[in-house]
């Protein structure tokens, strides 16, 4: 009836690309992400290289099904479309709106800064692009016989993951395939939790935290909070890798909850938190944090709360926000200069690019600053190593130059905005028809082997399968 196939995310947990096929030929993917970290080395040529970017047929694809706007699941879209694709990308409401200022920036990075070229290439993706609302089913242009919906995946704004129907020669032929995206983990800050569809035959689902268990919300939530306070004690900055989408709001919604509770007490800890420097150096983020602001609606409950409260949990006063480059130097000289406490979150996640970068060559050597790491780090980027070897007092390769690590390295998993080993074993659990094919991608090796056994002692009368190209 159908098959499925692999074009990344099955050797680590970046460039998340998976096709299915009709036995008929026609066939659509399922996200079409960047390559990151040592998952990227193999590419000789770099990411500009558009055969080696999309090194599989696309003449048989129909649709492109986009689970979210993370970069390892949307940054070879702009190749997909150079290389022919002609068929409509679907996405939820909220990834459509922020598709296109991901895209965008990831040109200007990676590949051109040429605005001609890159307005062009949003003038044809925008003709492409289809929003689709949460939990609504549509028939897939170029698919006979299948439809789709996006479900919430509580991973970040807009995220989802795919339900697929494929009718069958009889009603009893039907199949349901699933592909999760990234699942979030329930009570994250401002996004509902995901729900577990009622019935799946064919399942893939990421495995990047497979093997550990993340802390519960309060118990990260005073662990940051006392990371920061210990740090404090020391001046100097505290600099937080992150994703400007999801993470940084995330983080900026916690720190809120934190400065408000403190300005009930009293103290020396409660007053340095009432007079705290919250910075955000990243204009994507600004970006990003505008539009979380404006789709409220999808927040969850609690988040809606605070604003019902009058309070303003991503636009607070202690917040400053870093536009320019002029402005983003400055504040690196400053932080460097005069060892001023305060807290700086920038992109990206992994340091393997952007203003984090000026930061970390900046301040890693100071013994004052403290780096926290809230993210995956996958093996190859600069994040990885600092997080390896800072505890050992090593150092770490920032943009072809070695810096000495002398400042405090931090790691709080429990902020990944992915769902851990119990969340994704629940996710199956609660399917009231359980899938009977459960094929793993988006992990380590041992994440994805760990994921295994649970999977099998769970449903042991299921194919469970580690993914394979």
């Amino acid at each position: 009836m159908y098959s499925i196939t692999h074009h990344g995310a099955v050797t680590g947990v970046t460039g998340s690309c998976h096709q299915l096929t009709l036995d008929s030929g026609e066939a659509l993917l399922v996200d079409c992400g960047m390559f990151q970290g040592t998952e990227a080395e193999g590419l000789s040529s770099g990411s500009g290289d558009l055969a080696e970017q999309i090194n599989f047929d696309i003449r048989p694809l129909r649709a492109l099904l986009v689970t979210h706007c993370h970069i390892d699941h949307v940054g070879r879209l702009p190749y997909l479309l150079a290389a022919g694709f002609k068929g409509p990308v679907y996405a939820s409401r909220a990834t459509a709106m922020l598709l296109p200022l991901v895209l965008e920036d990831a040109l200007k990075v990676g590949v051109t800064r040429d605005k001609r070229l890159i307005n062009r290439f949003l003038r044809l993706l925008d003709r492409h692009l289809v929003a689709v609302d949460y939990d609504h089913w549509f028939n897939v242009q170029g698919m006979p016989g299948v439809r789709g919906r996006f479900r919430v995946a509580g991973h970040i704004l807009g995220s989802a993951y795919v339900e697929l129907a494929l009718e069958g020669r009889g009603h009893s032929d039907d199949k349901r395939v699933v592909f999760s995206g990234d699942l979030g983990a329930p009570y994250s800050p401002l996004l509902p939790a995901p729900r577990s569809p009622y019935r799946c035959d064919d399942l893939v689902i990421e495995s990047t935290y497979g093997d550990r268990l993340h802390e519960g919300r309060k118990n990260r939530r005073r662990a940051l909070q006392r990371m920061i306070e210990r740090s404090l004690e020391d001046g100097g900055a505290v600099l937080i890798p992150a994703f400007s989408i999801g993470r940084t709001q995330e983080l900026l919604y916690e720190l809120e909850g934190i400065i408000h509770q403190a300005r009930n007490r009293t103290g020396k800890k409660a007053e340095q938190w009432q007079n705290l420097n919250i910075i955000v150096d990243s204009p994507l983020a600004a970006d990003f944090t505008r539009h979380y602001r404006q789709l409220k609606s999808l927040w969850d409950a609690e988040a809606r709360g605070r604003l019902a409260a009058g309070r303003h949990p991503l636009s607070f006063e202690q917040l400053t926000t870093v536009e320019s480059h002029r402005e983003h130097l400055a504040m690196v000289r400053y932080l460097r200069d005069s060892g001023q406490p305060a807290i700086v979150i920038a992109a990206s996640g992994m340091c393997a690019g952007g203003r984090i970068q000026n930061y970390l060559e900046a301040l890693l050597p100071d013994a004052r600053t403290d780096v926290l790491f809230v993210g995956y780090q996958a093996q190859g980027t600069p994040g990885r190593d600092i997080q390896r070897y800072g505890p050992e007092g090593g150092y770490a390769m920032l943009d072809g130059h070695r810096v000495d690590i002398r400042a405090q390295v931090h790691s709080l998993s429990g902020y990944s905005a992915h769902a851990d080993q119990k969340d994704l074993v629940n996710f199956v659990r609660r399917m009231t028809v359980k899938p009977q094919h459960i094929r793993i991608v988006h992990g380590d090796p041992e994440a994805k082997a760990a994921l295994k056994q649970c999977f099998e002692a769970l449903v042991p009368q299921s194919e469970v399968v580690i993914a394979t190209p």
